[in-house]
């Protein structure tokens, strides 16, 4: 259909600037893997001369790069910008910005997990597992290390990576994140709340031991294929979880994406 000219007059074309389009290459070079974490560009002065752009262009880019987490410039460097892989934690900060905005609260966030993690669990019940039960397995193993060494902090820092490790175990990319962006939301709230909620070294310990059995049986009952038994579990396990975390007037704090 041919515009009329009120139609053309109203739509209005956005011309790239030569900074965006500069952003764009390096971006795409990063996705594709051609620029890697760690790498770094060639200097300003080569970057300038090869694309044909002025410094005041290069700048602009860069400025574009670095907020959205894919480049770090260090002033002053003579090396070039280093390069970044997009991340989850990222992402999952924009989406607590967002969640913040909106007034999301943690009882709202607690449930989405719920909504996600027996789903996986049936999954891998109905599939028995495959191959991915010898890795939760021997991130359980390491887990028992941990609490018989007394370290408790890094057995939270674990927890959030066994339930990271059961959803990954689908194999499905977009779900698993999904449920680390969530994971990486709710981490933050359970370090706040155990500044605002300490307990006991052997409260703590004693939790520890109940929360790592429950581990232990969701992936018997999973290797088992007893499907709707390890669905309740999980379910049961995640319901009591988020009381906890939740309880004490918690789970009417709005989530909070610049601090713990």
């Amino acid at each position: 259909m041919l515009l009329g000219m009120d139609d053309i007059g109203s739509q209005r074309i956005h011309v790239p600037k030569t900074s965006e389009i500069v952003a764009d290459k390096i971006r795409a070079q990063v996705i594709r893997g051609e620029l890697t974490e760690g790498d770094s560009l060639p200097p300003e002065g080569l970057l300038m001369e090869s694309l044909g752009i002025s410094r005041p262009t290069l700048r602009e880019a860069f400025r574009i790069l670095e907020a959205e987490g894919l480049i770090s410039v260090v002033r002053g460097s003579r090396t070039g910008a280093k390069v970044h892989k997009p991340s989850v934690e990222l992402v999952s900060r924009y989406a607590g910005y967002v969640l913040e905005s909106q007034g999301t609260t943690i009882a709202d966030l607690y449930q989405a997990r719920l909504a996600i993690e027996p789903s996986v669990v049936r999954w891998l019940a109905t599939a028995k597992g495959g191959g991915a039960l010898v890795r939760l397995r021997n991130l359980l193993a390491e887990m028992e290390h941990i609490l018989d060494e007394d370290r408790q902090d890094d057995f939270i820092d674990h927890v959030e990576h066994f339930h990271q490790s059961l959803v990954a175990a689908t194999g499905l990319k977009t779900l698993t994140f999904m449920s680390r962006m969530l994971l990486n939301l709710a981490s933050r709230h359970q370090r706040g709340y155990h500044k605002r909620h300490p307990r006991s070294h052997d409260a703590r310990q004693k939790a520890h031991r109940a929360g790592i059995r429950s581990y232990h049986k969701v992936v018997d009952l999973i290797e088992a294929g007893m499907v709707e038994e390890a669905v309740a579990h999980w379910r049961l396990h995640l319901t009591n979880a988020n009381a906890t975390w939740t309880s004490d007037g918690e789970g009417m704090r709005v989530v909070e994406s610049l601090g713990s």
